[in-house]
């Protein structure tokens, strides 16, 4: 086959996988595993054949693949169903593709029984499929097309407990959040497309290129809105902690592979459209690094061990955005591609940990003992991710946020010649303190969920096999993807990704201070809890096994024991962030400010809305009905069956018209 079949392949095969498990998930339910899991596998493999065919593992300067068939003729702006696939675009579709398979495999043991699997699996197919047609695509309106079925996708993924409020708020919240930033976005899109004369990416590169656009900030600034909403960068992103009402390989899915990594690929593919505009590479890294910060404060202070991950998450975006501020989008693609990673890696292990120990809590899981040794494989691939996460050497995460602050350092010097200075000191400094507060909250995590104090961990077996074989399967991308970093420039057009001397032990550093300050502080606050009463753990009764996460959502039974209200002294992140701790808790009650900035004002504008459609639209609509009404009244009365009534009314109307005509006459 030709590697242009081959890459059509390569989104076809999940869509029809999704098509196929909905026709038969009810007629055939045997077809819906291997329909949910061979497509995106075989995907997968479609994807490594086309990333080699294009010449970056051989390093031969092949150029980008490129085919086109027009689509539709549209009398100006044409649309082509189009290909443009390069170094960048073939690596995030291996990513993409051996998430989703790694997501599917592992949600076969996760969702065993679920009588929405056939849908569920379904959707996980179009969501992958749907991704990896914004991968590949080499035209806008193409790409328009996949990056709005995933925010479809993610809609129905986020609320499949639909029977709870939680999930049913947070999918709605993910939908109209990402919607708000892809009105502007739309915009942007239809304003570029004027300026180059075309939607294809190529042409609109060229356009770049020799100096054709005419609005290149009003254009940046209308796609970063629907990249912050899709990417969940500030101040768009309070849909994605909320997401985590929705099943841990979803989640899984969202943060690593899809949705969020849309927005950040769309940035690094049109790069030089951002880069036409120093006012917006600005306003990217501010935005980068308010992102970095606030998000990594707020993981700090989390309870629920899915909302550090999706904090961590933001931060993480954060990264890749500065990395794009900065102008350089292989630090950005290669930390995309080491986060989704060990960021599948660390939301997958979650999904057994939770599964464990019968609890999202962390202040559950640090009253009891032993966990480790119930679950040994989440125990030790956790930790990789977690170290990856906070970028301890030699893992992954190391090498790719490494590269992040190298370019923020040569942009800050001014030898990057893309984005101005006061954009990468920016990038940098926040950087430095993020990787501070990573470490943190990546250490206070393991602390509360392996090392906890009191009662026993429950025993509820190893969980399934697959669920663990998924789990080291993306523990070794995690732990080996860094050593890659000297082949890697062969797929991003010769660019180095080495490490930096100085921002290495800089980085390292703080990770490591992080993580010491608040290894310290757990000691310390483990010592005062020993001696405060916090109220008891108290177990299922006969030993009964806790249920999955899924069941618990869905069912609202309790998973593991009950925990006194009280304040989990504990809890390091208290002593980390004293005052500031609360505020960390509920995201800086950003969610109260969108509250009083859009929805009060929406909700006030439907009232107002409500109110004339009935006060006055409808008022004139039933005074109609009632004038008539009264007429045909007063005309009934008159119609009487007198004759000589109507003849007298006759008379009188001849001779009012007599008089008439003879006033008239005697005018004229």
């Amino acid at each position: 086959m030709t590697t242009t079949t081959l890459a059509v392949l390569v989104p076809l095969l999940p869509f029809l996988g999704a098509v196929g498990g909905l026709l038969l998930g009810r007629t055939s339910p045997g077809f819906v595993r291997p329909l949910a899991v061979l497509p995106p596998l075989a995907s997968a493999a479609l994807a490594v054949v086309v990333a080699v065919r294009l010449g970056g593992g051989a390093g031969d300067g092949t150029p980008p693949l490129d085919a086109a068939t027009r689509l539709t003729p549209t009398g100006s702006v044409p649309v082509d169903l189009a290909l443009h696939i390069d170094g960048f675009a073939a690596l995030v579709a291996v990513l993409v593709a051996v998430v989703a398979s790694c997501v599917q495999l592992y949600s076969t043991g996760y969702l065993r029984g679920d009588a929405r699997y056939p849908s569920y699996a379904a959707l996980v197919s179009l969501f992958t499929s749907a991704m990896l047609l914004v991968v590949y695509s080499g035209d806008l309106m193409v790409l328009l097309v996949g990056w709005e079925i995933m925010g479809i996708c993610s809609y129905f993924l986020v609320g499949h407990y639909w029977e709870t409020p939680e999930a049913r708020a947070a999918s709605l919240k993910a939908f109209l959040v990402t919607k708000l930033g892809d009105v502007p976005f739309l915009f942007g899109l239809f304003a570029l497309a004027a300026d180059a004369g075309t939607f294809r990416i190529t042409g609109v590169l060229e356009t770049v290129a020799n100096g054709g656009l005419d609005h290149p900030t009003l254009i940046a600034l209308l796609l970063l809105a629907g990249v912050a909403g899709k990417s969940a960068q500030f101040p768009l992103h309070t849909w994605l902690p909320d997401a985590m009402a929705g099943p841990t390989p979803v989640s899984a899915l969202i943060h690593a592979a899809t949705m969020v990594a849309a927005g950040i690929y769309f940035v690094a593919r049109l790069l030089p459209v951002f880069a036409a505009s120093r006012a917006a590479l600005v306003v990217l890294a501010v935005m980068a690094a308010v992102t970095m910060v606030g998000s990594a404060l707020a993981a700090l202070a989390q309870d629920d061990i899915k909302r550090v991950l999706a904090y961590s998450t933001i931060g993480q975006l954060g990264y890749m955005s500065g990395a794009l501020a900065v102008g350089d989008r292989g630090a950005a693609v290669f930390h995309l591609l080491s986060h989704g990673a060990f960021k599948a890696l660390l939301f997958l292990g979650a999904g057994v940990i939770i599964h464990g120990a019968g609890t999202n809590s962390l202040a559950t899981m640090s009253r009891m003992r032993g966990l480790p040794k119930r679950i040994p494989d989440a125990y030790w691939t956790m930790t990789i991710g977690l170290l990856a996460l906070a970028a301890i050497p030699p893992f992954a995460g190391f090498f790719s946020k490494e590269s992040v602050l190298v370019a923020a350092e040569h942009s800050a010097l001014g030898e990057s010649g893309v984005a101005p200075g006061a954009a990468g000191w920016t990038v940098l400094i926040a950087g430095l303190a993020t990787a501070l507060l990573t470490a943190a909250y990546a250490t206070r995590l393991w602390l509360l969920a392996f090392r906890g104090h009191g009662v026993d961990a429950p025993d509820h077996g190893g969980g399934p096999v697959v669920m663990n074989a998924v789990l080291w399967v993306l523990a070794i991308p995690s732990l080996a993807l860094g050593l890659t970093v000297g082949q890697l420039p062969r797929w991003f057009d010769g660019h180095s990704l080495a490490p930096n001397l100085t921002t290495s032990i800089l980085s390292t550093g703080v990770a490591l201070v992080g993580g010491l300050v608040t290894y310290g502080s757990w000691r310390h606050t483990t010592a005062l809890a020993a001696r405060t009463p916090i109220g008891a753990v108290t177990a299922h009764p006969g030993g009964e096994p806790a249920v999955s996460e899924a069941e618990a959502i869905a069912t609202h039974v309790p998973v593991y024991g009950d925990i006194a209200a009280a304040p989990d002294p504990a809890d390091p992140a208290r002593i980390l962030l004293g005052p500031l701790h609360r505020h960390a808790a509920s995201g800086f009650h950003l969610d109260a400010v969108h509250h009083t900035l859009f929805v009060r004002p929406v909700l006030a504008a439907a009232q107002l809305v409500r109110f004339l459609d009935r006060e006055v639209i409808d008022a004139y609509v039933r005074a109609a009905g009632a004038g008539s009404r009264r007429l045909g009244d007063a005309v009934r009365r008159a119609q009487t069956g007198n004759v000589q009534t109507y003849l007298s009314a006759l008379l009188a109307g001849s001779v009012l018209l007599a008089i008439a005509a003879v006033l008239v006459a005697a005018g004229a």
